[in-house]
């Protein structure tokens, strides 16, 4: 990215851009080297018949960890809940219902001291961990029974981007062999050509509108709403903007009234059954006059002042992991815009300390 104005000295590319735009290539070899340990890994959980999952994780990777309940819920009948990590780490509370219940354990670091405490805790009660984690030699993937590398290699950046996108593939990955859904093993051979569509994809006609912005809502629904969770958590942490994600469906019960003329909102439509309605409602934010920034199919987004690019022709699940791909860069050019540095947010570390 250039500064603006004739004869403006180029910004130096930053880290989060960078490391974003080499999460395609990173999936894809974690594909490759991931098959046969993620394909023994669905098979134990199959053998292991479990009457729910639940998952462990903190920020960003609790939004990979929504999106991974999502896909276990909807394409392998599976029951998933959150299992907060104070339980076991604060309160040592962990449910004896957990014996023989995978915990799937996400994290970037794998270091956290309160993600360690709970999983402990969780398998002093039998429940099986599983890992999905970025630093193979982390504390959490040693306490591991299935152990799952994100593979996203080092990530400088204090924005996280290509280790939650590796994420969410592992997920895709896990949750296709472990239900062995024909639509989501048939979205593996896709994730490299969709993830460098999307990483290619410009982003940033929305900078303008949200440059001066003081909060926002962020809409998704179904695969999607983690994905608007992880948005809106980036624009407060690269972007000094308040942002908030609420579902499509939700937004109507009470958010709705706090948005009126010249409020952003930024719609990451969904493209399977979840889609139903959302014309509806941005047509109603239009109307209030809010500024509705929206990308999914044409029809649904066609109320949105600012309709931003990606591939409609894909696995939803696929797209969804696609919409946060592209998203990046406009956190990224956003975030300079507003005069900030996205590689070093205020008051934040690559690895969150707390118990």
């Amino acid at each position: 990215m250039t500064g603006s104005g004739s004869g403006a000295t180029p910004r130096p590319e930053t880290l989060m851009a960078r490391e974003a735009r080499e999460a395609p290539a990173r999936c894809v070899e974690q594909l490759r080297s991931n098959a046969d340990l993620v394909r023994e890994a669905g098979r134990q959980l199959r053998a292991l018949a479990p009457p729910f999952a639940a998952t462990l994780a903190r920020g960003s990777s609790d939004q990979a960890a929504a999106f991974a309940k999502f896909l276990f819920e909807t394409h392998g009948g599976m029951p998933t809940l959150s299992h907060a990590p104070s339980t076991g780490s604060l309160y040592h509370a962990t449910s004896p219902n957990f014996r023989g219940v995978p915990l799937i354990a996400i994290s970037q670091s794998g270091r956290s001291p309160d993600l360690l405490a709970a999983a402990d805790d969780a398998r002093a009660k039998g429940a099986v961990i599983v890992a999905l984690v970025n630093d193979a030699s982390s504390p959490l993937a040693e306490r591991a029974q299935i152990f799952v590398p994100v593979q996203a290699g080092p990530e400088t950046s204090v924005a996280a981007t290509k280790s939650f996108i590796c994420t969410l593939v592992a997920s895709l990955h896990l949750a296709a062999e472990w239900s062995q859904d024909v639509g989501l093993l048939g979205a593996l051979g896709d994730v490299g050509a969709v993830l460098e569509a999307a990483a290619g994809a410009d982003w940033t006609a929305a900078v303008e509108p949200l440059r001066d912005a003081s909060e926002m809502l962020v809409l998704g629904r179904g695969p999607t709403l983690p994905i608007a969770g992880e948005a809106a958590l980036k624009l407060k942490e690269t972007c000094n903007l308040h942002a908030e994600a609420f579902s499509s469906a939700e937004v109507a019960h009470g958010p709705m009234t706090l948005v009126g003329p010249g409020d952003p909102v930024l719609a990451l439509a969904p493209l399977d059954i979840a889609r139903t309605g959302l014309r509806e409602r941005l047509e109603d934010f239009a109307a209030r006059g809010a500024t509705v920034i929206a990308a999914g199919s044409a029809d649904d987004v066609a109320p949105a002042a600012i309709v931003l690019p990606m591939r409609t022709d894909v696995h939803p699940a696929l797209a969804a992991i696609a919409q946060i791909q592209s998203f990046y860069g406009l956190a990224n050019a956003l975030s300079l815009a507003r005069g900030y540095d996205p590689d070093r947010p205020p008051h934040l570390n690559k690895v969150t300390r707390t118990l």
